[in-house]
């Protein structure tokens, strides 16, 4: 009500008798600083609870961590394992985002051998992933997959 009696005391003109009375006008007045007032704070609270939704940060799955980080050796170890040309082709296609055609230009080979050494790369891969256990029966065991 304090709000509602300093904006007519700010700010008289507002008042217009011709169209009511100042017991009307006040509670128009009032009615429409309650609504602002309520609006305003659930904008708020919807605000908090958004932001601390995305500052809440994510539980840890020390399971999932230690996995992926077996996932990474074997990966690693697997990808070793490859020729220099197969393992040069599929980490610029995988790994850097290349197409065919732009690994081909890189390395300065032809778009067929590169195309080869990346099939077979990947199914030397797949059966040494396979032979630690990786990639059967995982989410993402059919990614191997040559179709």
């Amino acid at each position: 009500m304090q709000e509602v009696f300093l904006r007519l005391w700010r700010n008289p003109e507002r008042y217009d008798a011709s169209r009511g009375t100042l017991r009307s006008y006040l509670l128009i007045d009032a009615n429409a600083r309650a609504i602002e007032l309520i609006r305003s704070d659930t904008a708020r609270r919807g605000r908090e609870d958004r932001t601390t939704r995305l500052a809440r940060p994510a539980p840890v799955d020390v399971e999932r961590e230690v996995w992926d980080a077996a996932l990474a050796d074997h990966l690693s170890e697997a990808l070793d394992s490859l020729s220099e040309g197969e393992r040069d082709a599929i980490e610029l296609a995988y790994f850097g985002d290349h197409t065919y055609r732009e690994v081909a230009l890189i390395l300065g080979q032809p778009e067929g051998t590169i195309k080869a050494r990346i099939r077979s790369g990947l199914m030397r891969l797949r059966d040494r992933l396979l032979a630690v256990d990786i990639g059967a029966g995982q989410s993402g065991g059919d990614s191997w997959r040559m179709t």
